[in-house]
């Protein structure tokens, strides 16, 4: 009785200890992630956490899905995950797809005897993936993120891979959303200044005012059907007020 007390708790204190580590791994990773300002850099980041911490991964990827069909791989560990993700863009189907719009999370124990999508786990198994699990990311209109994890052999994964990579998945969405924001306002910003620079030379070229200016920068986008930002960018690189690729004056 007391040997299978203590053996109880010297495993309650292992499990303590493995909580801690992992607490402190992902506020490790949270803190690491909110201070990188590149979206592709957040999601690197988030493909190499969960290769050091969700037990049994072997490649990871962050796939972005849009208009409800398109797969991409936008970070991959590998080849691997790439090639799985056009087989899920070429076939319509896989766990990747139903991560993202119709599940938290998939996890596929043995693609060899899957057959939730036939086309896709076929393929898959030829390509060399064994296991996956696919987790949702975010969702953000008609995109959709998802973290695709990939084990070497069947069976990988286990309940404590899912619940460690549902802990990244979250710390992930976090960081990925706070990144695009600034990622956004950096371009805004970007976009003004060079709207800025257009307008001070179309106003001390013609001698009119900034209202005036701006009013000319969008005719010339409208009738050229070309983003004010790019005719903006065009004159203040080359003192021409006319659409890129075209020969329009300002008139």
């Amino acid at each position: 009785m007391n040997a299978d007390r203590s053996e109880a708790g010297k495993a309650r204190t292992e499990n303590h200890r493995v909580s801690a580590v992992l607490a402190t791994q992902l506020s490790d990773l949270a803190r690491e992630l909110q201070q990188e300002n590149d979206v592709h850099a957040v999601l690197s980041g988030i493909v190499h956490a969960a290769l050091d911490l969700i037990p049994g991964v072997a490649n990871a990827s962050i796939s972005l899905v849009t208009g409800r069909k398109k797969v991409d791989s936008e970070v991959a560990s590998g080849d691997l995950p790439r090639l799985v993700d056009a087989l899920q863009n070429s076939t319509g189907q896989g766990p990747c797809l139903d991560a993202a719009y119709h599940e938290r999370v998939v996890r596929v124990p043995d693609l060899s005897r899957e057959d939730r999508w036939p086309a896709f786990s076929r393929g898959a198994v030829k390509l060399g993936a064994r296991s996956m699990l696919s987790i949702q990311l975010f969702v953000e209109g008609d995109r959709l993120g998802a973290l695709n994890l990939y084990g070497a052999e069947a069976n990988a994964f286990t309940d404590e891979s899912e619940q460690v990579g549902l802990l990244v998945a979250a710390h992930a969405a976090v960081a990925f959303a706070d990144s695009q924001k600034i990622s956004q306002l950096g371009e805004a910003l970007i976009s003004r200044q060079l709207i800025g620079q257009a307008e001070g030379i179309l106003m001390e070229r013609y001698k009119i005012t900034a209202e005036q200016a701006f009013l000319l920068l969008s005719r010339v986008s409208s009738k050229a059907n070309i983003k004010l930002r790019d005719v903006a960018e065009h004159l203040a690189s080359s003192g021409e007020i006319a659409s890129p690729g075209r020969t329009a004056a300002d008139g």
